[in-house]
């Protein structure tokens, strides 16, 4: 029976286990524990046993642990109650063979340790060896060499047993294992069914062993990846999700290959969760679309869409609408003027955010869909008649015959584009000649009517000397048209300098459109 034991605790040794404390499924191990019997004996003897088991998994914390063992007690008990002569004493040697069966409870999550609690019930079969009385006198030498034999016994004793322990890992899937506890047996036949009290036997066991995990890994948290794998790229084996990002480490590795103790893998502002599952992006590409602006920045900042460079397909990349052109990524026609904003800065070189960028009274949308005018150009036919004018009181636009052949109301203005003088002189260019022949054609052909030429400078200089120049220069005009035939009468000159822009004063084009001659009919 002795060998046979001994051979269910080798074949234990061998059982795979998925884990080393939690996960493993499966696993097994031997112990070997010194015994102290609590007997109505009363030379109670440290005795021994060794001990095979296997360990099923029940849950995270708990398993069901089957047990089976080999020992003895060695026992004796002076006997001084009569009819016993002085010297005599009862030895009692059992053999043990306990199975059991335990609960064994892991309340940590630990990497190195694991201290745990067990209880349970078995049975033990038990053989008595030896069992006799003997008496030692050596005053008597007639009595101190008699023995007596008493009959042997065997049979089963049910007991129940409490106990803790710690597992301590030395390697993956080996631990060392200390332990103790307490077992109670249910009845005293264990010493040859010979009572000195009311208690059953008991005893008290210590020991230490090895708990063998075999050669593959757990996978203690269930996020796929084995613990040698967690150890090895540094994630934390009993949390799933390490860096608390939403993905589990398993996914992170194995499927999106995105870094399971960062978050934010790539650094754009969007976790690693919300780029996978809610958004689409890549988790590994601070910029999926490649227009230039981080993921985060288009779903957090701008409310771009991050899978998409051009947002609201204007013709412009996300990146260029805020950065550059300062235009809206999500509105296609930003000032509203009927052009989308990449027709205006790749077709028609007009502003995306003004939609009248001539200053013409027409948006551009209008200029370039509806009257086929520039919009870059307030008066597309040079006529001297910008195109709001003539399409609000019904001339084209596009002939410039027809600029001066409506007559103008009074207190109507018309700009007088075209008439150019010398840097800082009133002196008329040669290059106006053309504008003062059709004003001078318009003044003759509405002799009731009088007119006041107005003269306007940008913001550069004083505006004292603005305010001369600006005189001279519309004195200038009056002057050309007086010598070509105007009765001087129906002409009156102002200078306005700078106080009447018609432009921003910030940019040479405002400044050019600010620089100008007025006509305005006075009656």
């Amino acid at each position: 029976m002795k060998k046979i034991i001994i051979a269910l605790l080798f074949l234990l040794l061998p059982v795979v286990s998925f884990g080393q404390f939690h996960g493993y499924k499966v696993k097994g191990g031997v112990q070997g524990n010194f015994l102290y019997p609590l007997t109505e004996l009363t030379s109670d003897q440290f005795s021994w046993s060794a001990r095979g088991f296997i360990n099923v998994e029940l849950a995270k914390h708990l398993g069901l642990e089957l047990g089976i063992g080999y020992g003895n007690w060695n026992l004796t008990d002076e006997l001084t109650q009569y009819p016993y002569p002085a010297g005599m004493e009862r030895r009692v040697k059992t053999e043990l063979i306990p199975i059991d069966l335990r609960l064994r409870y892991s309340p940590f999550n630990m990497k190195n340790t694991n201290p745990y609690f067990y209880g349970g019930f078995g049975m033990l079969r038990y053989v008595v060896r030896e069992g006799d009385y003997s008496h030692n006198d050596d005053k008597n030498p007639i009595i101190g060499t008699r023995t007596s034999r008493i009959d042997r016994q065997n049979g089963w004793a049910p007991n129940v047993l409490v106990g803790t322990g710690l597992e301590v890992k030395l390697a993956n899937g080996v631990a060392f294992d200390i332990n103790a506890g307490f077992t109670y047996m249910l009845h005293d036949d264990e010493t040859n069914n010979v009572k000195w009290g009311d208690l059953d036997d008991a005893q008290l066991h210590a020991g230490i062993g090895f708990t063998f995990g075999g050669a593959i890994d757990a996978d203690d948290d269930k996020d796929g990846l084995l613990t040698s794998k967690e150890e090895l790229i540094g994630t934390d084996p009993y949390n799933p999700d390490t860096d608390a990002d939403g993905l589990i480490d398993g996914e992170e590795v194995n499927r999106y290959f995105t870094n399971p103790l960062n978050k934010d893998s790539d650094n754009d502002g969007l976790n690693d969760y919300e780029e996978v599952m809610k958004y689409k992006t890549l988790p590994m590409n601070p910029d999926s679309d490649g227009d230039k602006l981080k993921d985060g920045e288009e779903v957090l900042t701008y409310r771009t869409n991050p899978l998409n460079m051009d947002s609201d397909n204007d013709g412009l990349n996300d990146y260029i609408e805020v950065m550059t052109y300062k235009t809206d990524p999500l509105n296609a026609d930003t000032d509203g003027d009927g052009l989308n904003d990449g027709d205006e800065i790749n077709t028609y070189n007009t502003n995306p955010l003004s939609k009248d960028s001539d200053n013409d009274m027409l948006t551009d949308g209008d200029e370039v869909l509806k009257y086929k005018t520039n919009p870059l150009d307030a008066d597309t036919d040079k006529g001297t008649v910008n195109d709001g004018i003539e399409v609000n009181r019904g001339t084209n636009p596009l002939d410039p015959a027809d600029d001066v052949e409506k007559k103008m109301e009074v207190g109507e203005k018309l700009i007088l584009e075209g008439i150019n003088f010398e840097t800082n002189s009133s002196s008329i260019t040669a290059d106006s000649e053309d504008i003062l022949n059709k004003s001078f054609k318009y003044i003759q052909a509405h002799p009731e009517d009088n007119f006041e030429i107005s003269g306007h400078t940008d913001s550069r200089g004083s505006r004292n000397h603005n305010m001369r120049l600006s005189k001279d220069r519309a004195d200038s005009v009056k002057d050309w048209l007086v010598n070509k035939g105007v009765d001087a009468s129906r002409l009156s000159t102002e200078g306005y300098g700078p106080d009447q822009p018609i432009d921003s004063n910030d940019t040479e084009e405002g400044r050019a459109k600010n620089r100008r001659i007025e006509f305005k009919r006075t009656k």
